[in-house]
């Protein structure tokens, strides 16, 4: 069996389990990897300043792929290795269609949270991602930059459901757009996807592709589950998911991360 030496997982239902926390089992096998030269990171559409305070406590030195793949920054020194920013255009379009349709929507620009007002949907976000968040009343402001990492439009899950092939349609190859949870539908850079990223870090390391594993539980997941060399889905993962992937392991509430790790990493 050839040896995996880039590992890439998702966060959410992933490596983390529901409260939110990596399992001491997970944890230690991924040091243990760490220790045999394998090169460990997340990939995860959450904020840099989200992400990196779990992979920091896990102990990853590498660098990390965040905003679904827009950008890739370095833990150590916060170097920007890979960067990709939502269109002005695409902006602009999607915040008319959602002041139309009174639909919330929150843009990330500098590593920072904006929103136009404050409410109930953005609270709770901001609590999940235990991230800080600025109201800002002149929201065209922030539509206008050419900085904007990502856009998350946040609702029930059936009108996602329905509004996906709309906007699907609306921006064709102008966006990236995909779902990372069922409430939230999220707008990025064509080049934004978990499997460019997954790519750039690949000969970021000189590593093969063949020699990647990539571990997922949502559709968010799958360019970077179809590029990589062992592609893994999580016990909890949408059977769409499980479709495409070479592997099925545990789920995240059963240390499936570290089922993959024991499996093709340290037992190898």
């Amino acid at each position: 069996m050839m040896p995996y030496r880039l590992i890439a997982m998702d966060l959410d239902d992933t490596l983390l389990t529901d409260d939110l926390t990596v399992s001491e089992p997970t944890r230690q096998a991924m040091t243990e990897a760490i220790a045999q030269g394998a090169h460990l990171t997340i990939a995860t559409g959450r904020m840099f300043d989200s992400a990196q305070k779990i992979a920091r406590q896990v102990g990853l030195n590498v660098p990390i792929i965040t905003y679904q793949g827009s950008l890739i920054k370095n833990l150590m020194d916060e170097e920007v290795l890979y960067e990709r920013s939502v269109p002005v255009s695409v902006a602009s379009r999607l915040y008319d269609y959602c002041v139309a349709n009174g639909l919330h929507l929150q843009s990330y620009v500098g590593d920072k949270l904006y929103a136009p007002e404050d409410n109930d949907l953005l609270k709770g976000y901001a609590a999940q991602s235990k991230i800080p968040y600025t109201i800002e009343p002149d929201f065209k402001r922030i539509i206008a930059s050419d900085r904007q990492t990502k856009l998350l439009i946040i609702d029930e899950p059936a009108r996602l459901d329905a509004l996906l092939p709309v906007m699907k349609e609306m921006f064709g190859t102008e966006a990236h757009i995909t779902k990372s949870k069922p409430n939230y539908l999220e707008f990025m850079h064509p080049e934004g996807t978990k499997g460019h990223a997954l790519r750039f870090l690949a000969a970021h390391f000189g590593i093969p592709m063949e020699e990647t594993i990539a571990m997922g539980d949502a559709m968010n997941d799958h360019e970077m589950v179809e590029a990589a060399g062992l592609g893994v889905a999580m016990g909890n993962a949408v059977p769409a998911l499980k479709e495409i992937a070479d592997f099925v392991t545990f789920s995240n509430n059963e240390d499936g991360v570290k089922h993959v790790l024991d499996k093709f990493v340290l037992n190898v």
